[in-house]
């Protein structure tokens, strides 16, 4: 890869605009996980039930993954299609902290997954086409942001609930997100409708789908979101896990378990752009590869951690390590990409992630139900190692 060079402070300003943006969907994905073992408890519901809450959320992403890209690839309206996400997102939680039946949590629940996935195509497609030259860097800081809320959610959640209950956690906590939509409103939409129709970057459906078909037949795209989904089904496994972990094993409080969570993020949160420069520099394989396989031995070392503190500890080292790969995958991905289908090789990605980590939360609880927590971290031990091998298995990537 060519080397990357500092450009003006000036010019990043919509990177970290995305980066914001980016952290309010992952707030409002966090705060669902941080609230779930409290609401397990007072609803009265088995692992079961509320691992199929957290496989409905990937159900809604995967389903959403068919016209999220398109819509993108087509309409050209990437600014919009965020702000839609943002919205639907915060009002889906809202209800979400207003109801105690089950059936209608889970419709919240895929209404937030749903536009969880909505952000991505229109978001990576307007870094990666705007800062083509700085890509991994771009992106790095649309995933800091991501991890910044990650980070923020459980530990804001985790001291709310202590005091207010999860019901008022979760209704509150949809004030940031309307904040940063303001912000999007009044800074970027505007700019969003000009641009795009000067940009000629619409195109009609039959150049879109030729594109695609194109696509998906390309193996090391097809490779590539293998890898991502097979570390996206371990990731997301940590994140309903570990709670459930540090609650009923380790027997922590609200505010440790909101620690812990993040202490991961805030890892993540500061290897993401490291580790995006690094790809630009010296390619994106050997940081992902690095990033793999750390992971998997850290996810399997936790299982020996006898305290809570020696837990968050690892728990910090496994968050450095398991955010350093995902925007290096995500420029890999576009790097490969065809000009102007950059929304749909996105939504490719997350869909694929979506459609495998469907089963994991379920299959979680099963293996939590029958044999007990510590059992579930071999089998996301087992996740990212297949992760592993997919990224051994890909081709290498040609310098540009």
């Amino acid at each position: 890869m060519s080397s990357t060079s500092v450009f003006a402070l000036k010019d990043q300003g919509p990177i970290y605009l995305m980066g914001l943006g980016h952290g309010a969907t992952h707030w409002i994905a966090g705060i669902f996980y941080i609230v779930l073992p409290l609401l397990r408890d007072d609803l009265g519901l088995s692992y079961t039930q509320a691992g199929l809450l957290v496989s409905i959320l990937h159900v809604s992403s995967f389903v959403a993954n068919f016209g999220s890209g398109a819509l993108v690839d087509i309409t050209g309206r990437k600014v919009a299609l965020q702000i839609a996400s943002l919205v639907v997102g915060a009002l889906a939680l809202a209800v979400f902290g207003l109801t105690g039946i089950y059936l209608i949590l889970c419709l919240m629940v895929a209404l937030i997954g749903a536009t969880n996935n909505l952000w991505h195509p229109p978001a990576i497609a307007f870094i990666s086409s705007r800062y083509p030259k700085h890509r991994g860097y771009a992106l790095s800081i649309h995933a800091t942001g991501a991890s910044i809320g990650d980070m923020i959610a459980p530990l804001a959640a985790g001291a709310v609930l202590a005091e207010l209950g999860w019901r008022t956690t979760a209704l509150y906590s949809t004030a940031p997100v309307f904040v940063v939509v303001g912000i999007f409103v009044f800074v970027l939409l505007p700019r969003d409708g000009a641009s795009e129709r000067g940009s000629g970057s619409k195109m009609d459906f039959a150049e879109y789908f030729r594109g695609l078909g194109a696509m998906v037949r390309h193996r090391p795209t097809v490779g590539l979101c293998l890898l991502a989904a097979f570390r996206s089904m371990a990731q997301n496994g940590l994140l309903l896990f570990l709670p459930l972990y540090l609650m009923d094993v380790l027997k922590t409080s609200p505010v440790v378990m909101g620690t812990a969570l993040m202490a991961m993020h805030l890892a993540g949160a500061v290897v993401s752009p490291i580790a995006g420069t690094v790809s630009d520099r010296i390619g994106r394989r050997p940081v992902v590869m690095a990033g793999l396989g750390a992971s998997t031995v850290t996810i399997f070392a936790l299982t020996f951690a006898p305290t809570a503190s020696i837990y968050i500890v690892g728990v910090s080292v496994l968050g450095f390590v398991l955010y350093a790969v995902r925007p290096v995958v995500h420029s890999w991905l576009m790097d490969i990409s065809p000009a102007g289908m950059q929304g749909s090789a996105s939504s490719l990605l997350f869909g694929t992630q979506s459609l495998l980590s469907i089963a994991m939360p379920a299959l979680g609880g099963m293996v939590a139900d029958a044999y007990g927590l510590v059992e579930v971290f071999y089998l996301i031990a087992a996740m990212m190692l297949l992760a592993n091998v997919m990224c051994v298995l890909l081709p290498a990537p040609q310098k540009s």
